[in-house]
């Protein structure tokens, strides 16, 4: 559900549903999506624009999966899984108050940050093969990759609008293309104007995220070279086992299921 893209006046019907003749309008009962995904996931995009009144209806339902419809004094009970998203800062919106601090407290179990695509440039070349492929199938076109020098550029960019906007730029390079090996003239000119690139300094980026690839690969080639024993690599880099676990964790380091760009 897309909280912001949904009228305030409507958002709460289309969450918890509502009964007939409970607005103008409201010709028949209509089962909301939290009754819909009872027994499933349901997942509130940009949670950060809900009305106030609204983050005390899903406080209750986040706390004891119970909620009424619109118009109604039945109460319903669901079991469902609730993932939320958003772009904002909601400890700031808590300062500002225009966020609940007891919502904020109740949906902050698990928290997931996902940095701006300008921080993980190895991300940018899986992306670029996935959208590739994507748009391949949806044209028919026969593209087969983008060159060095495209994908270069296409890892200097800042991407201001993220994955979205890196999607629009793989779609029209497949669209408008003419050869099944795309360059940098099938690329927008933002994209190539080095004013918008990253700066060579990686002035933008903290000291702890410019050195994650050159640490990641060096770890990942020593435990290639030794067959993934864990214990041998550990004494090959000259750190203990633990420390070893914990980097192969958070560098997302496993075998079989780790590649290198």
């Amino acid at each position: 559900v897309a909280c912001g893209a949904i009228p305030e006046t409507l958002l709460e019907s289309e969450l918890f549903g509502h009964s007939a003749g409970s607005f103008t309008g409201a010709i028949a009962d209509r089962e909301g999506k939290f009754q819909q995904a009872d027994g499933g996931t349901i997942f509130l995009d940009e949670i950060a624009t809900a009305s106030p009144a609204l983050q005390v209806k899903l406080l209750r339902v986040l706390q004891n999966m119970e909620f009424e419809p619109v118009g109604s004094t039945k109460t319903r009970r669901v079991n469902a899984r609730v993932l939320l998203a958003t772009n904002e800062d909601l400890k700031k919106r808590i300062m500002e108050g225009t966020f609940r601090q007891d919502l904020f407290y109740r949906i902050n179990v698990v928290t997931l940050e996902v940095p701006p695509l300008r921080e993980r440039l190895e991300d940018i070349a899986c992306l670029t093969d996935f959208f590739l492929e994507k748009f391949k199938d949806e044209t028919g076109k026969p593209v087969l990759s983008f060159s060095d020098q495209a994908l270069a550029a296409l890892e200097k960019y800042l991407w201001p609008g993220n994955v979205r906007e890196l999607e629009n730029v793989i779609e029209r390079a497949v669209v408008l293309g003419k050869t099944d090996i795309l360059g940098i003239n099938d690329l927008p000119s933002h994209v190539l104007d080095p004013s918008l690139w990253q700066s060579e300094a990686y002035s933008d980026r903290t000291l702890k995220q410019a050195l994650t690839n050159p640490e990641r690969k060096i770890i990942f080639e020593a435990l290639e070279s030794h067959n993934w024993n864990r214990q041998k690599t550990a004494a090959f880099l000259g750190i203990n086992r633990t420390t070893l676990y914990k980097k192969i964790r958070k560098l997302g380091l496993e075998q079989g299921n780790c590649k290198i760009m």
